[in-house]
């Protein structure tokens, strides 16, 4: 609120005097404007006069006592208005300080407002063009992806070795820690839910047989999965994003470069490559995780766990999880790229895409995990 300015004692509420004369119409704008107290609005005053049509408006301030944004939107309107009826709205008289947040008020952009006149079907309608539209992005990318494959198995000193063996040291040798803390903790809680029901009926070894069946062919690749998703994908988006935003991948695309090729291939190598890798050594700190709560839990000696799930678990198990390992891989990398690729060319577009390629990565994974459920059962894995 600004310091006060000279004014009469009596005047204390928000006060407009409209005088016209001729064609031209001064305003006196007299008391205390606050936000929060009553004040008249530029259609009142008008109100008052018998021909309210001028083509000149004067305002003036010199009876105000205090003021704030109260005041610049009364001033606001009559600008509008003025505007509006082709009529000249004159603020020499006004003070500088008013003037100035006058006219940034005025020149400042205003949102339209929400269409909400759309109906079920529209809306409906609309959705359904939005995700055809990614869905025929996606669709695009991975061929564009398989195009890349075909041609870099043609021309394999062209794929940029050095470039996937860093990122097979960033999303694989640098996650082991972090994997590893939650397969253990994820072997832990299994073996101890497990414990809980089995002891109940006198079939505790059984928590071997819990432990390694899940581990194998669910939790390892799927805790596997959404960690590098949150870690390596998101990454991934990141950095693309950030690239395009200072016209990197222009740039490449200028030197006849493909960035399938220069970028997404080495990443999506490394990813394919690493996830199997990164999933049994989660299955191996799972089961671990298990069998440290089946012997301080239990009291079943870690030779009795290891023959118990040895009888429970097979080569199929195994290689379930790994298939499954590799296409999270594929779809992390597929996901983190894409997003990264699409971002906008800000800092709150690399934002947005890092958070976007950590979604879609889930989804596929979760989606993915699904279907290979019903696949295998299918043929009898």
């Amino acid at each position: 609120m600004s310091p006060a300015m000279p004014a009469t004692p009596e005047v204390i509420d928000a006060h407009a005097h409209a005088e016209a004369t001729g064609g031209c119409l001064r305003v006196e704008l007299r008391g205390h404007w606050r936000i929060t107290a009553p004040r008249p609005s530029w259609t009142s005053t008008l109100a008052t006069l018998d021909h309210p049509h001028p083509t000149r408006v004067e305002l003036a301030m010199h009876e105000v006592c205090t003021w704030d944004s109260a005041l610049i939107l009364y001033l606001y309107e009559a600008r509008q208005w003025c505007d509006a009826h082709n009529a000249t709205c004159v603020l020499d008289a006004l003070p500088p300080a008013v003037r100035r947040l006058s006219a940034q008020l005025t020149g400042a952009p205003h949102a339209r407002p929400a269409d909400r006149s759309r109906d079920f079907l529209t809306t409906v309608g609309l959705a359904t063009q939005d995700v055809w539209k990614k869905v025929t992005d996606i669709s695009h990318f991975v061929g564009e992806a398989a195009i890349s494959v075909a041609y870099l198995a043609k021309h394999p000193h062209r794929f940029r070795w050095r470039d996937c063996l860093h990122e097979m040291q960033q999303c694989g040798a640098m996650a082991l820690p972090i994997v590893g803390l939650i397969a253990f903790l994820v072997g832990v809680t299994l073996a101890y839910t497990g414990a809980i029901i089995l002891r109940q009926f006198g079939g505790d070894i059984w928590v071997a047989d819990l432990v390694g069946l899940t581990m194998l062919r669910e939790m390892g690749a799927v805790m596997t999965g959404i960690v590098v998703a949150g870690r390596t994908g998101a990454a991934f988006a990141a950095q693309l994003g950030n690239m395009k935003a200072n016209e990197e991948i222009d740039a490449l695309t200028t030197l006849g470069i493909r960035p399938i090729d220069f970028l997404v291939m080495p990443r999506l190598v490394a990813l394919f490559i690493m996830m199997p890798l990164l999933a049994l050594y989660a299955n191996a700190l799972g089961i671990l995780g298990g069998a440290v709560i089946a012997y301080g839990l239990l009291e079943i000696p870690p030779t009795a766990y290891w023959v118990e799930l040895l009888t429970a678990v097979g080569t199929s198990d195994l290689l379930t999880g790994l298939i499954k390992a590799a296409t999270f891989g594929l779809f992390v990398g597929l996901a983190g790229c894409l997003r990264g690729l699409q971002a906008e060319r800000s800092a709150a577009g690399v934002g947005a895409a890092a958070t976007s390629a950590v979604v879609t990565s889930i989804l596929l994974i979760i989606v993915g995990d699904a279907l290979y459920a019903v696949i295998f059962n299918i043929i009898g894995w």
